[in-house]
């Protein structure tokens, strides 16, 4: 059954699983859907079209599906869709799409979401992202799975963090991070490959090192871009499993940035 206090206001057209748990002054908006055991702390607001899964846990006076911040936004029914066991604590905003974009703001599953974090209009998060207290990011950023953003970190609209990356605390970032890179500062700039993070999660040591040698010949070897990018692909094509893998991850990044990567 389930646990709504008294004081919280929930609009009857809301759709929610029978075991979700709703905190003192809280506010649930008819377009609403709040999956199996996800709770709302209190004085937090739910609202817009947004699907939460399930396992879901919302901090206090956290403000989730309220519209764009975006002065091209009109009213369209532009969607959240948020999936399982997210952790987003108190005081963080995220806001629906727009229809310049998809129309929709997604964030994954098992992402931990700090205090005072913004994520806009339009964002594409992964899964197993952390995003320390007072990250900011704008519209239209896709984020990749296992990515870390430090706190205090901002991050500027259309632009890409790529899997496994993890961007400093209180860095400005301007230009696509590809993945697996670590980078900081007032601009950022890369600092090397998560060798760390990477061998947390399992990554082998053969694998490291093959992304150790695309990082040299992108940022150490004076190569141009292209040439680059031609040498990785040429890496590419003489490893097979989990190498080829990572390296075409990379490869894929690079052909695919729009803004362009940090130098």
């Amino acid at each position: 059954m389930a646990n709504i206090h008294s004081t919280a206001i929930v609009d009857p057209k809301a759709n929610l699983a029978d075991d979700v748990s709703i905190g003192p002054y809280a506010v649930i908006g008819p377009d609403v859907t709040l999956g199996s055991g996800t709770q709302i702390g209190s004085h937090s607001v739910v609202e817009g079209h947004t699907t939460l899964g399930k396992d879901n846990r919302i901090g206090h006076f956290a403000s989730v599906g309220g519209m764009p911040q975006d002065m091209k936004y009109r009213g369209e029914p532009t969607r959240l869709e948020i999936g399982d066991r997210n952790t987003i604590r108190e005081f963080t905003t995220i806001h629906t799409g727009t229809a310049q974009d998809v129309g929709v703001t997604r964030i994954g599953d098992d992402n931990w979401i700090m205090a005072y974090v913004h994520i806009a209009h339009d964002c594409q998060v992964g899964n197993n992202t952390v995003f320390s207290s007072n990250a900011q990011i704008a519209g239209h950023v896709h984020v990749g799975d296992w990515a870390i953003l430090g706190g205090m970190a901002g991050v500027h609209q259309f632009v890409r963090i790529g899997a496994h990356a993890m961007l400093g605390g209180a860095s400005a970032l301007v230009q696509d991070i590809p993945p697996f890179v670590i980078a900081a500062g007032d601009k950022a700039v890369p600092h090397g490959i998560n060798v760390e993070g990477l061998r947390r999660r399992g990554f082998a040591p053969e694998t490291i090192a093959a992304l150790r040698n695309a990082y040299k010949l992108v940022y150490k070897s004076g190569l141009t871009l292209e040439e680059a990018k031609s040498q990785i692909s040429a890496l590419t094509a003489a490893e097979t499993g989990a190498v080829a893998d990572a390296l075409r991850s990379w490869l894929d990044f690079l052909n695919t940035a729009t803004r362009g990567i940090i130098r």
